[in-house]
């Protein structure tokens, strides 16, 4: 308990160096997004499930070819699709330490209306020439670009109950966090906190390396995702580019577009090993 004590003080003077210091990057859970029924967003020539587990293969093999201290974990290698829920579970019961799900962006539909023809139609005893307009859908853009999203604020709470519940996982103590010890919740909080530090560092590193390779950076940004908020670890998603812009699709087709997004995530993850366990 006089350990345990100690710890606490610790963590409210300086939790942030403190747990920053935690285990070092040795395995790594990359996640397809969509996949089997879930086809995700669609182009004029493909899917997003398809182009975001050949890029996750990719990625793999390069992890698995020039990192050989990394476990490379996969939710999918497959035309499957496993829950958001599934997706996170994978990562905390393999006690993993980074978790990337990659994804294809997309722009709502747009609509314009044009004008087909005439009518003719009574109204109120006259007879008037009624317009007849046709509504058409567009669902190309110009926009184009790279942006990495870590967990939101509001969903806290959720990794919150995930560090908990793998607590042995997390925790560099043995049985230091106990849900019946009211201490417990002070620390699950550091973690969560220095998780989402982790997650904007790595995902920083992902924007810089996508901009070296001339890509369009369009920031780090927060949104509540379920397959973030329920991982017991830093963890981002990578949205690649966009499918409906018809040259960007083009490029996330080619063999070269791809293995170009897979080595900046590549560059990303060895940058941030090494400002990790520096």
């Amino acid at each position: 308990m006089r350990v345990k004590a100690i710890f606490i003080i610790l963590l409210a003077l300086a939790p942030l160096p403190l747990l920053a210091k935690a285990k070092k990057v040795t395995k790594i859970v990359l996640d397809a997004g969509h996949g089997g029924k879930d086809h995700g967003a669609q182009g004029a020539i493909s899917y997003e499930k398809d182009i975001t587990l050949a890029v996750t293969l990719k990625l793999g093999k390069l992890l698995e070819d020039s990192m050989r201290n990394i476990d490379v974990i996969y939710t999918r290698t497959e035309d499957a699709y496993p829950t958001l829920v599934e997706r996170h579970e994978i990562a905390n019961k393999a006690n993993a330490d980074l978790f990337i799900s990659i994804h294809v962006n997309s722009t709502p539909y747009t609509y314009t209306r044009t004008l087909q023809g005439y009518k003719t139609i009574k109204r109120k005893g006259k007879t008037v020439r009624q317009p007849i307009y046709k509504s058409v859908r567009h669902h190309t853009t110009k926009r184009s670009g790279v942006e990495t999203y870590v967990m939101g604020l509001h969903r806290a709470g959720q990794q919150k109950e995930a560090i908990g519940e793998y607590a042995d996982n997390v925790s560099e103590e043995p049985g230091l966090l106990n849900e019946n010890d009211p201490q417990t919740a002070i620390i699950v909080a550091q973690y969560a906190k220095a998780f989402l530090g982790k997650s904007v560092t790595f995902a920083s590193q992902v924007q810089a390396q996508m901009k070296r390779t001339g890509r369009e950076d369009l920031g780090v940004k927060q949104m509540g995702l379920e397959v973030l908020a329920g991982s017991a670890m830093p963890g981002v998603l990578i949205e690649i580019g966009f499918i409906t812009n018809v040259d960007e699709e083009a490029y996330l087709n080619s063999e070269r577009g791809q293995y170009e997004i897979a080595a900046a995530i590549y560059k990303a993850i060895r940058a941030y090993k090494a400002d990790v366990e520096k």
